[in-house]
């Protein structure tokens, strides 16, 4: 049957529903409290710390739509098959149910005519084969065939394969089982699986069973609860059901695609590459700059990442021939699309638009000084080739695209060293790659009491600058390590000297007070009544965690914290500066 994204998000919440799974809202696209990564890159990420034995307040079964972004393959999109931003569906188990009822959920949602009806002899499992640290999978591989699921559809696979673990390789893992959709195609040859890459068979969902830690030393122990964390790609899933040749042939994508049509006067399917990358890379903008962390092209950080995704797609709408400003337009199509689902788009409209046009026109005038910069430096250049180096700083510092330095280069006769381009080039994505990877240390999956000391300082400083600059400031943004926290907030003006000693000393004056630091599980309007303080409203569930630090603080929050501020330590302002426009941050240390 057709199904198109409104119907599978909808489709999978209620099944899961139906099994007393709570349904709960996307977290932010900006991780909380993990200076590791800069995106949210998977469904589990929001959730490491009730994956570790923290209670959720929504229960033990949940399940929801996660915002996800992974930019470490930007350079593929243009393809049919890869994206910059995808949603993840997931259902979890925190210590309820395990591989059997997951397996059962699985396979039901998969065949039931009910929901997506997809035919048993269509779909391939694979289960862990087992090594020297963990067993061969033999219960999962026994509850698949259970279901009637036939001996040659059922694979066993290696640790690379079918044993999930963070990227850190430290922290919650375990053996999973995958699901595979039989496109049609003819086998590779005589060993053909899942594990191939020959697109016979196409992953559609992945549950993956949480029984172990990873230590640092690479030991497996068991984990105090037994964990269910699946994930199936919502974008994925359609373009396996409608029978697509890309994942852009959704119906996701097809009221920007028509507008690029009708822009350029160019078809689709003459210029698929730098369609697929401004239809990919506007919507993954327009979702980072409507989170509402306040994320804003940058040279750093996330902000460096969207600056490269809106600057990629100017200049493939500039190889379109759509030489107006058109990003807004091209964003409203995505706002309208998903404005039911994710409420921050809509809101955060205007600054969506605001910020992507300084955007263009910060990039307009980069390409001019680009230009200028380009005859500058082959005005002293010996023989006729630009050097790879040369072409590469106008990429990397200026944000000259290359093929623009090659026609440059080709209208003054000139050769350029792409091969050096290249090299650099490389060495640049291998970097981005390792730091856009991650490892899940610290943040939320760190319970150290060194980051669990931010974790409590970051409610006091908030109360502190509520207190001296009123009730409207709020945090915009938190970014905490084992050895400073890094604390965002609205301000309109650079904070004096005397002014960051009011706040220090104002923080130590709470901390000395050694008031204890407690919490309870209420409902979200219960909280809020009581005037608990919480940041991102949307995110939030029925059941909140409240965290009550006396008279001073009380704010809904996940934790961890300390017991008591007293254990916290002297409170110091290391660097206060701007973080974007109206937003100031402040960089603290505990001594």
């Amino acid at each position: 049957m057709k199904i198109e994204a409104e119907k599978l998000r909808e489709m999978y919440l209620k099944f899961f529903e139906s099994k007393n799974h709570k349904i709960i809202d996307s977290a932010s696209l900006i991780p909380e409290n993990d200076p590791t990564v800069l995106f949210t890159t998977a469904g589990m990420h929001p959730l490491v710390p009730y994956l570790l034995g923290t209670s959720h307040p929504s229960g033990k079964r949940l399940t929801d739509v996660q915002k996800c972004i992974r930019t470490s393959d930007i350079d593929e999109v243009g393809d049919a098959s890869h994206l910059t931003f995808f949603e993840m569906l997931g259902n979890w188990s925190l210590g309820d149910y395990f591989k059997e009822d997951a397996i059962k959920y699985s396979f039901e949602f998969l065949t039931s005519k009910e929901y997506l009806g997809i035919p048993k002899e269509k779909l391939y499992f694979t289960v862990f084969a087992g090594d020297d640290i963990a067993p061969k999978d033999t219960e999962s591989y026994n509850i698949w065939r259970s279901l009637g699921v036939a001996e040659d559809h059922l694979f066993f696979l290696p640790k690379e394969n079918n044993f999930w673990i963070l990227g850190s390789g430290i922290g919650p893992c375990g053996p999973d089982t995958e699901m595979f959709y039989d496109t049609g195609k003819e086998a590779c040859g005589p060993d053909c699986s899942p594990a191939c890459d020959c697109g016979k068979y196409l992953e559609i969902w992945n549950d993956v069973f949480m029984e172990y830690y990873r230590s640092e030393e690479g030991e497996l122990t068991k984990l105090k609860q037994q964990n269910v964390d699946t994930g199936m790609g919502l974008e994925r899933t359609i373009t396996v059901l409608n029978h697509l040749e890309s994942v852009y042939d959704s119906d996701i994508f097809a009221g920007i695609k028509s507008k690029l049509e009708e822009l350029s006067g160019k078809k689709y399917e003459d210029y698929k590459s730098s369609f697929r990358i401004i239809m990919d890379h506007v919507r993954t903008s327009t979702f980072i700059l409507g989170d509402d962390h306040g994320i804003v092209p940058s040279n750093i950080g996330a902000g460096y990442v969207l600056r490269r995704l809106l600057r990629r797609a100017i200049r493939h709408l500039k190889k379109l021939e759509i030489n107006d400003y058109v990003l807004s337009d091209l964003a409203s199509i995505y706002i309208k699309e998903y404005d039911s689902v994710y409420s921050e788009l809509p809101r955060n409209k205007e600054f969506i638009f605001v910020e992507m046009e300084k955007e263009y026109n910060k990039f307009s005038k980069t390409l001019k000084d680009g230009e200028r910069l380009f005859y500058k430096t082959i005005k002293h250049l010996e023989g006729n080739t630009l050097k790879g180096e040369d072409a590469f700083k106008l990429f990397d510092t200026f944000g000259f695209p290359i093929e623009m330095t090659e026609e440059l280069a080709h209208e003054n006769n000139l050769e350029v060293d792409r091969e050096g381009f290249d090299k650099c080039f490389k060495e640049h994505q291998d970097k981005s790659r390792t730091i856009d990877a991650g490892s899940f240390k610290g943040g939320l999956a760190d319970h150290s009491i060194e980051s669990t000391k931010y974790h409590t300082l970051a409610h006091l400083l908030l109360a502190t600058l509520q207190e001296i600059y009123g009730p409207d400031v709020i945090q915009k943004g938190c970014n905490i390590t084992t050895e400073r926290i890094r604390f965002d907030f609205n301000c309109d003006h650079k904070l004096t000297d005397e002014e960051k000693k009011r706040v220090e000393d104002r923080v130590n004056e709470m901390i000395q007070t050694n008031t204890p630091v407690t919490w309870e599980e209420i409902p979200y309007e219960q909280a809020k009544k009581e005037g608990a303080h919480g940041t991102f409203e949307n995110k939030y569930g029925s059941l909140v965690k409240v965290y009550t630090i006396g008279n001073l603080s009380k704010e809904i929050c996940g934790g961890p914290h300390v017991e008591n501020t007293g254990v916290l330590g002297h409170f110091k302002i290391v660097k206060e500066e701007s973080s974007s426009a109206g937003v100031r941050r402040i960089k603290g240390v505990l001594e």
